[in-house]
């Protein structure tokens, strides 16, 4: 007997404690757990299935950092070894120097990264003593230009889309770059302001539907009414 969510099809809102699905071929993921043969969600937000895997998609919260996360942060202090980064969360972020891809004169770090500029990066790690990030990959490093925004952390999956669909979509249609960090910070690179303006409105679009079933292409349709009102 199957309940809650249409399984490969439309995510469903559930509350901590609801039975999501029920069967022995489904294994528990994020934010559920196994009980009998149900599927049980621990928190508040959007239940999904995906190669019998379910898992809930929070849709409140703080940020819980994770190694591997992309996130976008801002400079707060500058020390002899690295960077201390603000990447809105309680626990704090640390850009060592022997992460940055390039050799750095420690008497000049301020002319790599300086208090209160914007970077993206990775997280290496998460312990007791912080968070440790790294910017010696492709696509990590100072934002100089584009448009940088906040939204909730937990609207972040929603945004991206199952596999990366929504973010595409939106990459496509306005033809701007945009990196979503996990902390829910956004920054977006156009040719134009205005499409820059644009690809920010639909992400908001996104977060104020992020109930909504079918949501890449009601955005799709929202982009192509933008589009056609220029």
């Amino acid at each position: 007997m199957l309940r809650g969510i249409k399984i490969n099809m439309e995510r469903k809102i559930v509350v901590p404690g609801e039975v999501i699905i029920s069967g022995e071929d489904y294994l528990p993921g994020e934010g559920t757990e196994k009980k009998d043969k149900d599927i049980v969600a621990l928190k508040y937000g959007l239940a999904e299935e995906s190669a019998r895997l379910v898992k809930v998609i929070a849709l409140s919260g703080v940020y819980q950092p994770r190694r591997g996360n992309v996130v976008i942060g801002k400079v707060e202090n500058l020390t002899f070894n690295g960077w201390m980064i603000d990447i809105d969360c309680p626990i704090g972020a640390f850009l060592p120097l022997s992460e940055i891809p390039r050799y750095v004169n420690k008497e000049s770090m301020n002319e790599v990264l300086d208090i209160n500029e914007m970077v993206v990066a990775k997280i290496m790690g998460v312990n007791n003593r912080g968070i440790d990030l790294t910017i010696n990959m492709r696509g990590l490093g100072k934002i100089e230009e584009g448009i940088i925004f906040k939204i909730n952390s937990n609207k972040v999956p929603r945004v991206i889309g199952k596999e990366g669909s929504m973010i595409k979509m939106i990459k496509d249609e306005t033809g701007c770059n945009v990196t979503v960090g996990q902390n829910g910070l956004i920054w977006i690179k156009g040719d134009k302001v205005e499409d820059e303006l644009l690809v920010k409105k639909a992400i908001i679009f996104i977060t104020e539907k992020s109930f909504t079933s079918g949501l890449t292409e009601e955005v799709k349709k929202w982009l192509d009414k933008k589009e056609k009102e220029k």
